[in-house]
């Protein structure tokens, strides 16, 4: 299946279902000739690999933002980054009948995590219910994200969350709601 997604930093390739070829790095680049710098990457998943792969990317690529780039990143992001990259992902693979793109961009003091899918369906978060067995992820993915977004895409949708790098002298991420 081939794919293309539009605007700075486009990302052109194609992920294959064929043989166990099932992940595929599509874009990773550092613009530093900005004040503002931006890092990101972009992974393909599709089949059924296991959603551990998307968490590890996320460590990896959150790793290499502080190590080779300088920018500090606590345990308790890297985490939450991880949580919201579970999450999403999970959904994706659970509910869209093809592929998808987990893209994570760090600027201005932030993890932007981004997951584009083929269902055009919306998720829409249940109400809150302690007794529910499950189905909490987007309740989750909300409450620990400084913004949320998800808007329908010529082809499915895209789902995007915005987590704040710094921690507060509390420890929470800042934008983290207790």
């Amino acid at each position: 299946m081939r794919f293309r997604l539009g605007g700075k930093g486009e990302a052109v390739g194609s992920i294959s279902q064929a043989g166990t070829v099932d992940r595929l790095v599509v874009s990773e680049n550092a613009d530093s000739s900005t004040a503002a710098r931006s890092i990101s990457t972009t992974v393909g998943f599709c089949g059924s690999q296991p959603l551990a792969e998307a968490r590890a990317a996320a460590r990896a690529y959150l790793s290499q933002v502080q190590g080779v780039h300088g920018i500090p990143v606590s345990e308790r992001v890297m985490d939450m980054v991880q949580l919201v990259v579970s999450e999403l992902v999970t959904n994706s693979r659970k509910y869209a009948p093809g592929p998808c793109l987990l893209e994570m961009t760090t600027n201005e003091g932030s993890v932007v995590v981004s997951v584009w899918d083929t269902d055009p369906t919306l998720p829409t978060a249940l109400a809150p219910d302690p007794g529910r067995v499950g189905q909490h992820g987007l309740e989750i993915v909300m409450s620990v994200c400084h913004s949320f977004e998800v808007r329908r895409q010529p082809v499915g949708k895209l789902i995007r969350a915005t987590i704040t790098l710094a921690d507060d002298p509390n420890g929470h991420p800042a934008g983290y709601l207790l």
